[in-house]
């Protein structure tokens, strides 16, 4: 299926990974700590995100960079204050 939503190059991903770690340590992987890689949680799944720019620090997605987004990628919000990892009360559509 080729079409305009076809990115030009081949995009090589990392699967997620689903090893637990804690919310401490995905803190520090925010693209700010030298010798960390730069990881964002959604819904309990780690994706590395590491040499994506888009997630660079003051990049567009920068806020989710280091945390759990769930809250704020099912809101479709940038706002720092709605990554955290609490998404079960949200309304159906956001889900």
């Amino acid at each position: 299926m080729s079409g305009k939503f076809e990115p030009k190059q081949k995009v090589d991903l990392d699967p997620p990974k689903d090893d637990p770690i804690s919310l401490d340590y995905l803190s520090k992987c925010d693209g700010t700590h030298e010798g960390y890689p730069t990881y964002v949680a959604i819904k309990g799944t780690v994706f590395d995100v590491t040499g994506n720019k888009a997630y660079e620090p003051g990049a567009s997605y920068s806020v989710f960079a280091g945390k759990d987004a769930s809250r704020a990628l099912a809101q479709s919000s940038l706002k720092k204050e709605e990554c955290r990892p609490e998404w079960e009360d949200l309304k159906p559509e956001h889900k």
